[in-house]
């Protein structure tokens, strides 16, 4: 099986847990206009690779990533290359390697031939980061050039296998950043069972250079990163649940870690006071 990538990053911190080897595969349908990667649009770009080759360049790497990296694959859209990231990943976790895909789920439907592939491709999958870039369909078109409908139903049906998600929300003003919406994301979220992580990201720039080398306009000149004060405000609307759930987990554990104090001492008291009877019989 041969895959089209656009690059790999030897050392990603931000792109799953720990240390990663991040492949950047090629070709995406959608068209974010915030894209800080439109290198990775074309279909027919970037180099021809097999899943042994990324390992092998991947496996010289693991070393540095403890006990928490592994492999990611970005993008571009990896959905889109399916059956190369199945192969890969399957052999990866042969060999013990966290998996994990970054994905805006534009391809995704439980139409045939797609939804048995995305079935097999769960079962070496660890981790998912999915990107809700809008919860209001028609912001979501006017932002990407798509409708959101699968993106939904795709986080639903991840939230049905229980299969682990972080879910990253691009914060850009005037375009994604509306307290309604962030609350309906909010209120989605709350629905989902497997959210382990939110991340608010901010809208930057950084990218804006390569829209201009390959001659394509970009739309949001006048748009600047959202302030510190909206970041915090998204922050605290789409996250209360993720936060609700850790602070509850943590209420959880500690009730059960003096449970179980309590206990010891309570077997310990007992304990000495049937020595203490022995004696003096």
């Amino acid at each position: 099986m041969i895959g089209h990538i656009h690059s790999t990053e030897s050392f990603g911190a931000a792109d799953g847990p720990g240390v990663r080897f991040i492949v950047f595969m090629q070709g995406c349908h959608m068209r974010c206009r915030y894209c800080h990667n439109p290198d990775t649009w074309k279909m027919d770009g970037g180099d021809e690779v097999t899943a042994d080759e990324i390992l092998k360049r991947a496996l010289r790497f693991k070393p540095y990533w403890g006990k928490d990296g592994g492999i990611t694959i970005s993008g571009g859209e990896p959905l889109l290359q399916i059956d190369f990231v199945i192969e890969l990943f399957k052999k990866a976790k042969e060999l013990g390697i966290n998996t994990c895909i970054d994905t805006a789920g534009n391809p995704f439907t439980k139409e045939e031939p797609f939804f048995s592939k995305f079935e097999e491709l769960m079962k070496y999958t660890d981790l998912l980061l999915l990107d809700l870039k809008e919860i209001n369909p028609t912001r979501h078109k006017d932002l990407t050039g798509f409708d959101n409908s699968n993106i939904i139903e795709m986080a639903k049906y991840l939230s049905e296998i229980n299969k682990p998600v972080w879910i990253r929300h691009v914060l850009v003003p005037e375009h994604s950043d509306f307290d309604e919406d962030l609350d309906a994301l909010g209120d989605f979220i709350d629905t989902l069972s497997n959210v382990d992580r939110v991340e608010i990201l901010p809208y930057h720039t950084l990218g804006k250079f390569k829209w201009e080398n390959l001659g394509i306009p970009y739309t949001l000149e006048s748009i600047s990163p959202p302030s510190a004060e909206r970041i915090e405000n998204a922050k605290q609307r789409i996250q209360k649940t993720v936060i609700y759930k850790t602070e509850h987990m943590l209420r959880l554990f500690l009730l059960v870690l003096l449970l179980i104090i309590t206990l010891q001492t309570f077997t310990h008291a007992k304990s000495r006071t049937a020595l203490i009877c022995t004696a003096h019989i």
